[in-house]
């Protein structure tokens, strides 16, 4: 006998991204988006107040063969994106209306870890401050995201 259900069409893109599955009714038809794909994102914590992930340096590096300052902007505004997406809840979504990063510490080679922590969490705006950092926990960069809140159309 077969059952009606249809998994998400991102279910895998989820799994492989380290989404815990809680979150998969969330994000399930949406996956995490192309890019945190293409420069390998994977999440190791995900709440409003604290989210964590990781990124290869490899593939991620500009000219001088040295992580892009982009990168660390893409890492950055993904954690405190998602992380203002689940305080949002349910018929909310979160909008990025500023991000601005200062770059510490040059990384040729390895992994960057992104922790992202709460500044604030209000009804209507989200700061979160993200700190990358290498192997050896040495800050790389620091970056503030702000988001905005906004209901859904009905």
């Amino acid at each position: 006998m077969m059952d009606n259900f249809t998994p998400a069409p991102f279910t895998a893109e989820l799994a492989a991204a380290g989404v815990p599955s809680e979150l998969h009714d969330w994000l399930g038809r949406m996956g995490v988006g192309a890019l945190v794909v293409k420069i390998g994102i994977h999440f190791l914590e995900m709440s409003p107040e604290r989210t964590v992930a990781t990124m290869p340096v490899q593939g991620n590096t500009q000219v001088a063969g040295i992580l892009h300052g982009g990168a660390h902007v893409v890492l950055a505004e993904t954690l405190g994106s998602f992380a203002a997406g689940m305080h949002a809840g349910p018929g909310r979504y979160a909008l990025g209306i500023e991000v601005g990063a200062t770059h510490h510490r040059s990384i040729a080679k390895g992994t960057v870890t992104g922790t992202c922590t709460a500044i604030h969490l209000g009804r209507t705006l989200t700061t979160h401050e993200i700190i990358m950092t290498d192997e050896q926990g040495r800050r790389l960069s620091t970056a503030r995201i702000t988001n905005l809140i906004r209901d859904k159309a009905a």
